[in-house]
């Protein structure tokens, strides 16, 4: 949930402006061909062809000299011209909409549950069949079966939503959940006041909805009572985990910034505010709630189902008011799209002074023990903790709801929160609204920047929930907990399928034990290679010198793995700077100086460097078309050879068939290390492309003779060379480390 800001607004981007109209005559009568007339009529097309010569001019300039900056600010120029569409919409100007293909064109209901199906009926939606006052709308995608049926449900194919004429049918994929958008539609068209938007494996508790939630907010039957509202007295504090106030501490809502998972505290006071206004009512599932996947696979093992009771979505009232805000994005993936409409929404629901409120627990859900799709939360991890923060300091001049929606969402994509394909979504869906004869309701804008009251003693509500019992990552919860729990599971999040590959060349007996607590909290495993096998401490046999001769059969041993990252012990890895970093692409360091450089083999005692680089010409002819022509395209100089000491790299799965193939090929000859990964990397693919999150380490070629760790830095993504040898400099690392990583001093 959003903390509302009542902060003076900050100036918001400028808008476009809108392009002058264009010509209506395309053709126009013959004119004099004076050359001077014929200079003065065509004046801005001359200047027009110029200005483009010139920039093509200025591109192959850029390029021959290699001015690799200007070339790359030239490129956002001209980015930055490209601007999305604004959509522009003729309000007065919508015709309505009519239900004249459907079997119900002229049934009518208030309240409706819509549901998405891909399966046959479940006996959950059997359930909600039940419900008294209730009407069920399944909305079936590609995976729905074609003789879908339910007794006393309205079920509504692909074809027959294709046959509602919504405009919003042609933004919609196939396979989604997110179809329910007709839905809403339908439901709003044939007299809806009230949508349940609910999930097909949720059981209402006790079978009465409006035993939970405030069904009416303004007559008779509305309940009056006072609603807590989380203060405000924290200016810096945007977000809230409203779990923690129905006795799970532990346990936090998909969507929520991880940054703030380890915010553990009730609120110590909150403030009463009247009822009737909370246009959007949230409630919580008992038994599988609500969450993302990091929690799924880090609060538990085996394939044991949660089964997590709270004090009294999948699971979501929305009062007429607030049908606007039942708006499903397209462009992201399905397990952002409803996290990122419910920001949104809450955000725009501040411009009509309407509440979001959570309710104790309304449904029953039972978990299947089914994989988490952690892939398709990925985008909303990264970018959710800035869309608080763009929301909240967001502000609009429109003077109607809807103006404000499509700005909103027009600026939302501009900040690439989504695309512009929801840009042209929310237009139509807006007009669609407009078209079933809904009425958008009146503004309050004047709230959001009132000043802040002041909260007397008489105004506060001290509320201590009671404690439930729930899982939490081996720590007991009486015990102490804060934010650094939060970035350990961000860290693991991150990088818990990546297998992390060290070879050690010190005294490995000392310290393989600490290098294996220190990382393997964060990766998925472990592998450490030495000169020397070691089947107690499980260190295997390798050789430096050929070290990327070992690592085709580490990629085979672990084929489920995302990517798979080389260190060497004198190298130090600060994981919590490597989280931006993609892992679809190659990491290594080629742009530190004194760690990738390239040496002639002209020279005097070139001799080894001559023996490489043939060995390296010799296996480059062998390769198939495509790594040659990388390869060439990024090693130019004929008479010298590229070294790397490689101490890091990163190889992510899609390169990991490319690196055993090149490896392959070069077979028995002796290329060394520090020859092979150059020649390895830069035919996989182009240096442009590699990720530049390891030029950024600090790298010194030897390090002080007394103080190994002197020049190490949190602030860096790596640091070389920090040696430890012994269990003392281990111990000092780790405190150095602990700046980073506070949970670390639990090691010592």
């Amino acid at each position: 949930m959003l903390v509302q800001d009542r902060s003076s607004p900050k100036p918001s981007k400028s808008h476009l402006r809108k392009p002058p109209p264009l010509p209506t005559d395309r053709f126009s009568e013959p004119k004099n061909l004076d050359f001077s007339t014929w200079v003065s009529e065509n004046l801005y097309k001359i200047v027009t062809i110029s200005l483009l010569v010139v920039a093509v001019a200025v591109l192959i300039f850029l390029r021959n000299v290699g001015d690799t900056a200007a070339f790359l600010c030239f490129k956002n120029r001209a980015r930055e011209l490209e601007k999305i569409a604004y959509p522009e919409i003729k309000w007065n100007a919508i015709q309505p909409i009519v239900d004249k293909s459907s079997p119900f064109a002229a049934f009518r209901s208030e309240q409706w549950i819509v549901v998405s199906v891909s399966t046959y009926p479940t006996e959950s939606l059997r359930n909600l069949v039940k419900l008294k006052g209730w009407q069920v709308l399944a909305l079936g995608n590609s995976k729905a079966p074609s003789d879908w049926n339910l007794k006393g449900a309205i079920f509504l194919s692909l074809e027959q939503q294709a046959n509602l004429g919504f405009r919003v049918v042609d933004h919609l994929p196939y396979d989604s959940y997110v179809r329910k958008t007709v839905g809403y539609l339908f439901a709003i068209q044939h007299g809806a006041k009230k949508i349940f938007d609910a999930d097909d494996r949720g059981d209402v508790i006790d079978g009465d909805l409006g035993k939970h939630f405030d069904l009416e907010l303004v007559s008779e039957g509305a309940r009056q009572q006072p609603i807590l509202q989380y203060s405000h007295e924290n200016p810096n504090r945007t977000v809230v985990n409203p779990y923690i106030h129905f006795g799970q501490r532990s346990v936090w809502p998909r969507g929520l910034p991880l940054e703030n998972v380890g915010e553990l505290g009730h609120e110590e006071f909150l403030t009463e505010v009247y009822g009737g206004r909370q246009f959007i009512q949230q409630g919580i599932s008992n038994g599988l709630p609500d969450v993302d996947s990091v929690f799924y696979f880090t609060r538990k093992s085996g394939l044991e189902a949660f089964d997590i009771r709270f004090v009294n979505s999948f699971n979501t009232i929305f009062h007429s008011s607030a049908f606007w805000a039942l708006m499903l994005p397209v462009s992201v993936s399905s397990m952002a799209s409803d996290v990122l409409r419910g920001y949104w929404a809450q955000r725009l629901l501040w411009e009509i002074g309407g509440y979001v409120v959570v309710y104790p627990p309304t449904i029953h859900r039972n978990d299947r023990v089914e994989a988490y799709p952690f892939s398709e939360e990925k985008d909303l991890h990264v970018n959710v903790g800035r869309l608080i923060k763009f929301l909240v300091q967001w502000r609009s001049g429109k003077h109607r709801l809807f103006e404000k929606i499509l700005e909103l969402s027009y600026s939302m994509a501009e900040e690439e929160f989504w695309t512009e394909k929801d840009v042209r979504f929310t237009a139509a869906w807006l007009q669609d609204l407009l078209a079933v004869g809904y009425q958008q309701p009146r503004l309050m804008s004047l709230e959001l920047d009132r000043p802040r009251a002041t909260i007397g003693h008489g105004d506060r509500k001290e509320f201590i929930p009671r404690k439930l019992p729930s899982v939490h990552l081996g720590v007991e919860e009486t015990g102490t907990v804060n934010y650094e729990i939060g970035n350990l599971i961000r860290w693991r999040k991150n990088f818990g399928n990546v297998v992390f590959i060290m070879f050690c060349s010190g005294p490995v007996e000392r310290t393989a034990l600490e290098w294996r607590l220190l990382y393997g909290r964060i990766f998925k495993t472990v592998i450490i290679l030495a000169e020397q096998s070691n089947a107690d401490l499980a260190i295997e046999q390798g050789n430096l010198d050929l070290a990327y001769k070992y690592l085709p059969k580490i990629f085979d041993r672990f084929t489920s793995a995302e990517g798979f990252l080389f260190v060497q012990d004198d190298t130090i890895l600060n994981y919590w700077n490597l989280l931006q970093a993609d892992k679809n692409k190659l990491w290594i360091n080629d742009k530190v100086s004194n760690s990738w450089f390239t040496v002639s083999t002209t020279g005097k005692d070139t001799e080894w460097f001559a023996s490489q680089a043939d060995m390296i010409k010799k296996i480059v002819s062998t390769m198939p078309v495509h790594f040659q022509v990388s390869y060439k395209e990024s090693n130019t100089a004929e008479q010298s050879v590229t070294l790397c000491t490689s101490e890091v790299f990163y190889v992510p799965r899609r390169f990991v068939g490319d690196f055993t193939e090149i490896v392959g090929l070069v077979g028995k000859l002796d290329i060394h290390h520090k020859t092979a990964i150059p020649m390895i990397f830069t035919a996989m693919d182009s240096p442009r492309n590699f990720d530049s999150v390891l030029n950024t380490m600090i790298y010194r070629s030897e390090a002080p003779v007394n103080d190994t760790l002197s020049f190490y830095s949190s602030q860096a993504t790596a640091v070389h060379p920090c040696k430890v040898s012994s269990e003392s400099e281990f111990i000092k690392l780790i405190r150095f480390m602990a700046e980073g990583d506070p949970l670390l001093m639990e090691l010592v």
